[in-house]
């Protein structure tokens, strides 16, 4: 059980190119965000098509599949913890964020 206690799992379709980044000791992280869908019908029983954008980071071996095989477009699935962030801005404002850390990738479609 205690291996649902922060596991998060996505489909969706990558929004844009990743962004990859090699560190000290050449470890990379791959950086990108996804489109997850979901359609349902409002009270009024039309048609409704929600988007939500979700941020991802995949470090090490994962982040090299995703460099070589992930582009604008791909529809992927991913597995992994959310986390939560803050840094600040070039103002010295504090922004916070939330993001998926990658521990399984699936590469879906064509």
């Amino acid at each position: 059980m205690n291996a649902l206690r922060n596991k998060v799992q996505l489909i969706g379709h990558v929004g844009q190119d990743p962004e990859i980044k090699t560190l000290e000791g050449d470890r990379k992280v791959a950086n990108l965000t996804i489109a997850t869908n979901e359609i349902y019908k409002n009270e009024k029983g039309e048609k409704v098509e929600e988007t939500q954008w979700h941020r991802i980071s995949a470090w090490g071996k994962t982040a090299d599949i995703i460099e070589k095989f992930v582009t604008k477009g791909k529809e992927i699935a991913v597995e992994g913890k959310l986390t939560h962030r803050s840094y600040e801005d070039k103002n010295g404002d504090k922004k916070y964020y939330t993001e998926v850390v990658v521990n399984e990738l699936l590469l879906l479609g064509k």
